[in-house]
């Protein structure tokens, strides 16, 4: 039986992580929910406080992770690496939206989640004017499902076996124990073994990197903002990447946004420092 006991409590970082790329416009207002919005102004003193005396903030960590997904991703589909992408958990990301707007039909892209926040994200692009189409679509998944249309490896049995393939994680994976993700993590390299070159990008907090009290107070903020805990599984990031190996990955890096921060604004904000980006290949070309 798929384990789906955790999955509700990442609902409530959807609807902030709405409300935050429309603020920073980066993607329609239409996915900023009410509920989103309503999230974003409850946490907006603690956040202020924070930035005051020079400590890190919600929208930073979600800002530089994003972009340092995004410019992976930009990179592999302009490499002509990756033609195909897979977001689990897109919840209310714009990703799609604008990788579909950007690249037309030289991508597949498919947006996934559990039913009713993919019915959600079906009826804001819709209301955008976003239809689906077979390069673009939203899907239902159970990413902890074995088997079924709804897995991950019913999923990608509806792509093409003969293009790149890249799965995403965004926002997801410290939010399951350690078991969880290391189940997760293999079922990924299985799939993207399938395609010629296999890219998966996510972000991951590194406990090592994370010890400060100030830092330990906001990964707690975290934890009761998302209702649950918040897992901190490795205590370097060479131990991520040797789990990212034993499951299944040819090449496994831990991308620390801080180091981009010279092309990449948001990762300038001193949470950039507490988020690693993931970026594990099936191939060595990828």
């Amino acid at each position: 039986m798929p384990d789906t006991r955790h999955s509700a409590a990442v609902s409530p970082t959807a609807l902030y992580t709405g409300a935050v790329w429309a603020k920073h416009r980066l993607s329609h207002p239409a996915f900023a929910t009410i509920e989103g919005r309503l999230l974003y102004a409850a946490g907006a003193p603690a956040m202020m406080l924070s930035r005051r005396f020079g400590g890190p903030t919600l929208d930073g960590l979600l800002l530089a992770r994003h972009e340092v997904i995004d410019e992976q991703l930009h990179a592999a589909i302009k490499a002509g690496t990756v033609s195909q992408i897979i977001e689990i958990a897109a919840g209310l990301s714009p990703r799609g939206w604008r990788y579909a707007r950007r690249y037309g039909d030289r991508i597949r892209y498919v947006e996934a989640d559990l039913p009713a926040m993919a019915a959600r994200k079906r009826a804001l692009l819709a209301r955008v004017g976003c239809a689906e189409t077979a390069n673009h679509r939203v899907a239902d998944i159970d990413a902890f499902a074995l088997t079924g249309p709804a897995s991950l490896d019913g999923i990608a049995a509806s792509l093409d076996p003969e293009r790149g393939t890249a799965i995403i994680t965004e926002g997801l994976i410290n939010y399951f124990p350690l078991d969880a993700v290391n189940g997760l993590w293999r079922r990924m390299a299985t799939t993207l073994q399938r395609f010629p070159n296999g890219l998966y990008l996510s972000d991951l907090h590194i406990a090592g990197e994370n010890r400060n009290l100030a830092v330990q107070a906001f990964v707690r903020l975290l934890s009761g903002f998302v209702r649950g805990r918040v897992h901190l599984h490795f205590g370097a990031a060479a131990e991520a990447e040797s789990a990212l190996t034993s499951a299944g990955f040819a090449t496994a890096t831990l991308i620390s946004p801080a180091d981009c921060a010279d092309r990449l604004r948001a990762c300038r904000d001193p949470a950039a420092r507490l988020v690693r980006v993931i970026r594990a290949s099936t191939a060595a070309r990828v």
